[in-house]
């Protein structure tokens, strides 16, 4: 199986060439092997990808912009569902390749897979209670004289007692130390706030430049598709008018 990557080597978006150098360099770290077709230089290249990169993962003007990956003839995706991947350790899983043995990709598979053994064998167990009931005739062992049984009631009527003191302390402790991690909680997400709405400021500024490079990107390969059409018409009619 080779896995292809559509790139654009002459692209004027530095948008678009970030993401190509993420996704190769990201593979080659993975040691994955893989083919980068041009689709600058190659106009099979290019028609190829836009064929088979299927129609609902295409945009809306239905141009499909590099990178774009495949392995062999099966679409993986592009730049943003390899980027979720990425983010997800699921990168091989993307590909629709084996993860190596010792990745996280591979422990991560392995433990969904065997994640549930402890439920499954409790419930083809039945879950079976395998405690034993004492019955009501030995549980005092008849061994006891009524004075001894009346003084066992009232040493654990005063254990009973203890334990509820020290449980309304435990719970009185318990509830300071949550106010006062409530108070470093609100401080804590005061702070995050703050911190996300300049990052999602700076991430709505990024993106929009890149949707605008993205834009001019594709207005300029219409234009030179255009002129191709219009330098071919002009050919076919010099013909022509020369015959």
């Amino acid at each position: 199986m080779v896995i292809k990557v559509f790139l654009a080597s002459s692209s004027g978006s530095t948008a678009i060439k970030k993401k190509q150098q993420d996704v190769v360099g990201f593979l080659e770290a993975l040691k994955v092997e893989y083919a980068q077709l041009d689709i600058a230089c190659s106009e099979e290249n290019r028609m190829w990808m836009r064929q088979n990169v299927p129609q609902e993962k295409k945009p809306s003007n239905g141009i499909p912009l590099p990178p774009q990956i495949f392995n062999e003839e099966g679409y993986c995706g592009d730049y943003e569902t390899f980027f979720d991947a990425k983010e997800d350790n699921a990168v091989f899983a993307f590909l629709g390749l084996p993860p190596p043995p010792g990745s996280k990709e591979a422990e991560h598979v392995g433990i969904v897979e065997n994640g549930n053994h402890a439920e499954e064998t409790i419930a083809e167990n039945g879950n079976v209670d395998n405690s034993i009931e004492v019955p009501e005739e030995g549980r005092n062992g008849n061994a006891h004289s009524d004075e001894e049984q009346a003084a066992d009631e009232e040493e654990e009527e005063g254990e009973e007692e203890l334990a509820e003191e020290d449980e309304a302390m435990e719970e009185d402790e318990d509830v300071a130390e949550e106010e006062e991690e409530g108070v470093e909680e609100t401080e804590e997400v005061v702070e995050e706030t703050e911190e996300v709405t300049e990052e999602t400021q700076a991430a709505a500024e990024e993106e929009e430049e890149e949707e605008q490079e993205e834009e001019d990107l594709q207005s300029e390969e219409e234009e030179e598709l255009l002129q191709l059409e219009e330098e071919e018409e002009a050919e076919v009619q010099e013909e022509e008018e020369a015959e």
